[in-house]
Formats: structure tokens, sequence, C-alpha cells
């Protein structure tokens, strides 16, 4: 296994941490949130659950572009290579995945879309899978409950108790993020608008929501925290010098911890790992104990 070889980490990998009596809260180190004034989201798989499953949509999809270039290579040879580059970017927008697999086609001789259509087709297809869980939250058919991870409103809830401001950065497109916010009810807990990706690419990202977030409201390092279930937010959150809670939600049910997960979150600097956010309260008290 090499270092980047996210496809392959397991728990045999990583160190564990400590196990909060009764709980499944793992400390790997302390969050030393205490003086925290601001949270960070990442949204999907951390938040929302609406778009779970859709590795599933994206990885056969670009598996079956690069086939029909008929390099020899078998289905399961790559499948392997572009399960290596989505895991690897995931937590980035996902124009960047559409961006190597244009780079995978050309390196097989082929000639490449722009990477905006193959996102545009991934998102035709990934909504063929979700339009029914958006639906059904539109018509009241569905509560925003089904499609949280469990505690999430809660968790909310509580921060903004103490007073902490709330914002969300995702890699999903921001008008879609913004919306699928609302259905789930979490608009009234942030102070700003949903932060998603935009067609200009390199004028987005989660570093540079941070960034922006910590100059507007003069936050310190020690003043805010971050939770996500991928590396690149847990990375970026700890580059600011801020906690870092990792979700390793086993989507879509959320009560275990996803393995894999887990392992790449403590990589990335988690300070934390939780299956979900049901325990809170404890989270709460372990986070702000300084």
């Amino acid at each position: 296994m090499t270092a980047m070889d996210w496809t392959r980490i397991t728990d045999l990998d990583i160190a564990g941490g400590t196990f909060l009596p009764g709980t499944a809260i793992e400390t790997i180190r302390s969050a030393e949130a205490g003086a925290a004034r601001a949270a960070l989201f990442d949204f999907d798989g951390t938040l929302s659950l609406i778009r779970s499953g859709w590795v599933d949509v994206m990885v056969p999809m670009m598996v079956a572009i690069l086939q029909e270039l008929r390099t020899g290579e078998s289905a399961a040879e790559l499948t392997a290579v572009v399960t290596q580059f989505v895991y690897r970017l995931t937590g980035k927008q996902t124009i960047y995945q559409m961006i190597e697999l244009a780079e995978q086609v050309r390196r097989r001789g082929g000639t490449p879309r722009d990477p905006l259509q193959y996102k545009h087709d991934y998102l035709d297809r990934l909504w063929e899978k979700i339009a029914d869980r958006v639906r059904a939250l539109e018509e009241g058919r569905a509560r925003a409950e089904d499609y949280l991870v469990p505690g999430s409103l809660a968790l909310l809830a509580a921060l903004k108790a103490r007073g902490l401001l709330i914002f969300v950065a995702s890699g999903t497109d921001e008008k879609y993020a913004a919306r699928e916010a609302e259905l789930l009810g979490l608009t009234p807990y942030l102070d700003d608008k949903v932060y998603g990706a935009i067609d200009d690419y390199r004028n987005y990202s989660k570093r540079l929501v941070i960034r922006r977030i910590m100059a507007e409201h003069k936050l310190r390092p020690a003043e805010l925290i971050g939770f996500g279930d991928g590396y690149v937010e847990i990375e970026n959150i700890k580059e600011a010098g801020g906690a870092a809670i990792g979700v390793a939600t086993d989507e879509p049910a959320c009560r275990e911890i996803d393995r894999w997960k887990r392992a790449r979150l403590i990589m990335a600097g988690a300070d934390a790992i939780v299956p979900n956010f049901a325990e809170h309260e404890r989270l709460c008290a372990w986070m702000f104990a300084a």
C-alpha cells in the first residue's frame, strides 16, 4: 500500500484513540475548543444524507467512459483506477473528480469532453437516484430526520445556544446544497448562506471559505471548530489551527463507525471520531471542557 492509496487504508494502519466512557466518541487528542466562537460543517455525509450513494453513480459512469476507449483494461482494473482517484478527491468540488476523469481519458489516447460536461452528466444521473428523496421532503412525505445524520439538529441547537456562529461549506453545487439545507431545516441555524461549489471552481474551496469566515469575524485559530466526513475539510480546519471532529458516518444508517472513513479522518488530523451526533451532549461537554 502506498501513502496515497485511499482505497486500501484500514484500521490496521491507524493507531486507536480513547473512547469517552459509555459512548462511541473516540478521542484522539484534546480538541481545545473551549474558546470556540464558530463552527464549520461539511454538508453531504456530515449533516445531509440526501445524496447518500453518490459513489455508486459516479464510479460506474466513469468506468463506462473509459471502457469506450477499448484499451484492453478489464472492468475491474478500470474500477480500481477510478475508485482510487474518486476517493482521493472526495471532499473537494465535484469538478476535480471530472478533471481527473478527463486526464485519464487523455492518458489512454482519447479526446476528453470538457470536465463541466462530465459533471453535468453525473449530476443528471445522480438526480435520477435522489429525485424522489427531494420530492418526498418537498411534499411532506418524508421527515427531515429521515435524511439527516442522527443528532444533527440537536447539535446545531446546542452550538447555537452556546453563542457559536454556524457555517456550512459543501463540495456540492451551491444552489443544490442551499435548497437541500432548507428542506432539512438547517437554514435557521446558519449565520450565512450555504457555501458550495460554483462552475468557476478556482474561486471556491473550503480553504477559502475558512479564510473568509476567520477574516470577517476576526476569529483566532482557537476559536474555530469544524465537523466533516471527508479528508479535505478536516485537513483544512487543522491547517487553520482549529479543532476538528471527524464524522465517520456509515451511510445511510449512520449507526456504526465506517472504518475506512475513520482511518482517513485520523490521517487528516481529526481530534475525535464520531459515527453521528446522537451523543451530542457528551461530545459538547468534551469539546468545551477547557
